[in-house]
């Protein structure tokens, strides 16, 4: 093997490694305060953008006249009160983009009440984010109610991170989690008006309380997430299916997931859901300009395609599959270096992962947002494990760790 003498370290390579020195030395040694600084400023620097810059999307009309209906007499009523509620409310640039993209879907929506109104009841279904908009446009106007239900949540799901943090003694890690959320798409789920942001605060809770054996606590903040986006009705029933092929016995998920498919199935017969292949078809085949007696014969064909776009879009336009290819790489690592996960982890790691393949295979479409509840979940099952190579290295306060870089040197 051929070997060289280390040349001696240029004076910028000798200040680059006293400021990392210095560096890393602090943070180890204030890792908590600052940690819990970082994050909490990302947080409400995310809750802040929600309220002052938030994203002007389609859907909000549709929400907002799902949670008006009650109160109007008729199709046109409710058409002519989400519209306006908007127009009031955006900029007149943001609402020509939310009613005309040239004689498109938008166009048509913006004309046809009757048509707009037929896409109500996939919109119903979201029942708990729907009845909370309702009961807040009593107080507040309806795109103000989107913005509250909106910030709450970023702050829910912050809190939430948090306390998961503190309970696994990785309060070191928030900025790392922080650094996650950024690339899962973070600040753009925040901005948008939609349950997605709420579902997944929801579901975080009640895995969390899953993991520390409040299983009350963990039944009823699984069948929230389900109340808040029914979808998430298949990680509940997976986590269930593992825990009893384990045997691992849990009386709150077990009632969860009994009181969701009940749920789930009430909630869709009184929403008046077309059902899975005509809202598949609505979705990610052909957007329908009516839904009303939409019920086209199932195709193999129209699923693939469907199928190999979504699996074509989420590698090119979305972040959200390098994010899960971060944790099954982030369980690998941490496996070969001899640091599993105990069973109840495990088995929650492994529910989170079979519930976004089966939530794809089941609804192929694309936008990240749809699976962010399943993102940031495994991370947070690895803390403790990162939390633990963390404290092997910074032990002895970066004592050997920057004079190895002569050893480096040699080849």
């Amino acid at each position: 093997m051929l070997t060289k003498s280390p040349r001696p370290a240029t004076a910028i390579e000798r200040f680059a490694e006293t400021v990392l020195s210095v560096g890393c030395g602090f943070y180890a040694r204030f890792a908590v305060p600052i940690g819990v600084a970082l994050f909490a400023a990302y947080v409400l620097l995310n809750a802040f953008t929600a309220w002052v810059l938030p994203d002007a999307n389609w859907d909000m009309l549709a929400y907002i006249a799902a949670g008006s209906e009650r109160g109007l007499t008729s199709p046109e009523a409710v058409h002519s009160f989400a519209y306006g509620a908007v127009k009031d409310a955006v900029s007149p640039a943001e609402y020509l983009a939310l009613t005309d993209d040239q004689g498109g879907y938008r166009s048509h929506m913006a004309a046809d009440a009757a048509g707009f109104y037929s896409m109500m009841p996939m919109y119903r279904v979201k029942f708990l984010y729907v009845e909370a908009l309702s009961v807040l446009s009593q107080v507040v106007p309806p795109v103000i109610a989107l913005h509250v239900v909106q910030v709450f949540a970023v702050l829910l799901f912050g809190t939430v991170l948090l306390l998961w943090l503190r309970s696994a003694g990785a309060l070191a890690l928030a900025p790392v989690i922080a650094g996650i959320l950024m690339v899962a798409e973070f600040p753009y789920v925040s901005r948008t008006s939609s349950p997605d942001l709420l579902a997944a605060a929801m579901l975080l809770a009640g895995l969390y309380a899953h993991m520390y054996r409040r299983e009350a606590i963990a039944g009823l903040f699984l069948l929230l997430a389900v109340l808040v986006r029914p979808d998430n009705v298949i990680f509940v029933g997976m986590l269930a299916i593992l825990l009893a092929a384990f045997r691992q016995w849990s009386w709150g998920i077990l009632a969860s997931t009994v009181a969701s498919f009940v749920a789930y199935a009430t909630i869709s017969r009184w929403a008046g859901h077309p059902g899975w292949w005509p809202h598949l078809y609505f979705s990610s085949v052909d957007q329908q300009l009516n839904m009303d007696g939409f019920n086209p014969a199932f195709s193999i064909l129209a699923y693939g395609k469907a199928l190999v776009n979504a699996v074509m879009r989420s590698l090119t336009f979305n972040t959200w599959v390098g994010v899960a290819a971060l944790a099954l790489a982030g369980w690998y690592v941490s496996d070969r270096a001899g640091y599993c996960l105990d069973k109840r982890a495990g088995i929650a790691f492994a529910a989170l992962v079979l519930a976004v393949l089966a939530k794809f295979v089941v609804f192929p479409i694309h936008d990240g947002r749809i699976y962010f509840p399943y993102l940031i979940a495994p991370f947070m099952l690895l803390a403790p494990t990162l939390m633990t190579l963390f404290r092997e290295r910074t032990a002895g306060v970066m004592g050997a760790a920057m004079p190895a870089r002569s050893a480096a040197s040699s080849v």
